[in-house]
């Protein structure tokens, strides 16, 4: 009897494990690629993403710091792409910051490696905008689709780098 017992909770408990250990998304591997993958991720040298990229409403990007964008957080870092359909181009800003009061970085280097929904490729510099605390760039054309972005940011030496998915 006690050995049934014992095997009963043996079992109970391992499938109680199991359950914990079951995700309900499940991590797509990192890839070095400079497209960019359907789901957001982020990379980079000094820390690892701590959220997933979630389309944020007015409250919740607001108390988080953030523009209504998709959100990366990743170690100290705070990333943010929101873009803007145009007649004839997309509108992209970019915002970097860093630590939990979101202190914009001014002097990255950014750029963006856009693939079109065609599967052409197409890189961009993102300027900084100072009045608006952000990086900025226009993509042209308004191709329907999905469109994979891969942000490349270099921080005084330091990479941190983010994918995004955008549709038009």
């Amino acid at each position: 009897m006690q050995l049934h017992v014992r095997t009963v909770a043996i079992v109970t408990v391992g499938l109680l494990w199991l359950g914990a250990c079951k995700s309900d998304n499940p991590i797509a591997p990192t890839v070095n690629s400079p497209v960019a993958t359907p789901t957001a991720e982020s990379q980079s040298t000094s820390a690892s993403p701590t959220a997933s990229t979630e389309k944020t409403t007015t409250a919740k990007a607001e108390a988080h710091g953030g523009q209504g964008g998709q959100v990366i957080e990743s170690g100290p870092y705070h990333l943010e792409l929101l873009t803007v359909p145009e007649a004839d181009s997309t509108h992209i800003d970019f915002f970097l910051q860093k630590g939990d009061n979101h202190a914009p970085i001014p002097n990255a280097k950014v750029t963006a490696q856009v693939q079109l929904p065609d599967g052409n490729q197409t890189l961009l510099n993102l300027n900084y905008d100072p009045d608006g605390n952000h990086y900025y760039a226009v993509l042209p054309g308004s191709v329907v689709g999905e469109y994979q972005v891969a942000i490349l940011s270099d921080i005084q030496g330091e990479k941190v780098n983010a994918r995004y998915t955008f549709k038009r």
